[in-house]
């Protein structure tokens, strides 16, 4: 039998620095006093969202001051790894490891660019040992948080004694366009949010695992499978085009109809090649893409009414976090321990590609 990884714990950062929607709604407008925009509209759209306040990356007055793509991704880099060590250590401490029993850091982001990538910057700054194994990913967007747990999960099967973490920092305020009034700019200026999590994952040879048993053995979950799905000719749905000011989003009203279009098929595909429903399933963690898209995998997966409550959750009190998103919801999970041994759980994700990405755990 395949060595099956385990899901040891999920360490989670945010800025210092909140906003509350109205705050946030407020200093949009001053900036875009000069340009021809419907106000009415702004505001209709930062409600629709449900997304009462966001941590930031800087203080909501810094903002002003910060209009290029060099600006921006210096801050990100900053900030970027403070978030990165904060969230790291965490995951370890919740894990009761050190960070010398790491052998493979997997790091995720679409939101800064950096070389030594940001994973390379944190092995002085948390103590890893020379010999870590480094995987940069760039470019997942909102998914990338369940691809990280799929690939860092790939790479234990075939190493069962080691030991993985997998860091996502996503800083989206910084790629605000002051210059955008377009409906896609205004609707990510009223959803995503600024956060890092990191999760540590081991094979069942692996010290994590002896540290797990000694603890709490029925805690930790197994990732039994993981599978990707790439929808052909979506590119132009999800994305960024790079431009002198920084990363302009890409933005498809029709996100939520592919989701709920194809969502139910590739769940109903990936659980049928194990023997498997979607009655089977206690637990879904869904990535917090916004009200349309919780609604569209409700409706695509016919969800009850309480089953993305921690999604709904997290959207609304610290907004969508990109690839870290789906992490905060599966730390809430965790912590709730409400998972009975046995129960199985599904992770799930979408983003640019456009693509999804599902884990299918087991307590």
């Amino acid at each position: 039998m395949t060595a099956l990884p385990f899901v040891f714990s999920v360490g989670r950062a945010l800025p210092p620095h909140y906003a509350d929607q109205a705050s946030l709604l407020a200093a949009l407008r001053k900036m875009w006093v000069q340009q021809h925009y419907n106000d009415a509209r702004v505001e209709q759209l930062h409600r629709a969202v449900k997304v009462s306040g966001r941590y930031l990356a800087l203080p909501l007055a810094a903002y002003e001051q910060h209009d290029t793509l060099q600006k921006n991704n210096d801050v990100f880099v900053r900030v970027a790894v403070e978030l990165g060590e904060q969230a790291c250590r965490e995951a370890l401490a919740r894990a009761g490891l050190e960070p010398a029993d790491i052998d493979h850091i997997f790091f995720v982001t679409v939101t800064g660019i950096a070389v030594p990538g940001i994973d390379a910057r944190l092995v002085n700054r948390l103590g890893l040992r020379s010999d870590v194994k480094r995987t940069p990913i760039f470019g997942l967007g909102c998914v990338g948080g369940a691809a990280g747990i799929a690939r860092a999960s790939d790479y234990l099967r075939a190493f069962p004694g080691e030991v993985a973490l997998l860091l996502s920092t996503e800083l989206c305020s910084l790629t605000l366009q002051r210059g955008d009034v377009s409906v896609p700019n205004l609707i990510a200026s009223g959803l995503f949010g600024d956060g890092a999590a990191a999760v540590v994952l081991g094979g069942p040879d692996s010290k994590a695992a002896a540290a797990q048993t000694a603890r709490a053995p029925a805690t930790a979950p197994r990732v039994l499978a993981t599978r990707s799905v790439f929808y052909p000719d979506t590119e132009r749905v999800m994305g960024w085009d790079l431009v002198d000011s920084g990363f302009k989003i890409v933005l498809s009203p029709g996100v939520p109809q592919i989701v709920q279009r194809h969502i139910g098929g590739d769940v109903d595909d990936f659980l049928r090649a194990r023997g498997l429903g979607r009655a089977d399933l206690r637990h879904v963690i869904a990535h917090t893409g916004g009200p349309k898209v919780l609604r569209a995998f409700e409706k695509a997966l016919a969800l009850p009414p309480e089953a993305l409550r921690r999604s709904w959750d997290s959207l609304e009190r610290i907004g969508n976090l990109s690839s870290a998103s789906v992490l905060f919801v599966l730390r809430e999970t965790l912590d709730a321990a409400e998972a009975r041994p046995g129960d199985l759980g599904l992770l799930l994700a979408v983003g640019p590609g456009f693509c999804s990405e599902m884990v299918l755990l087991q307590w």
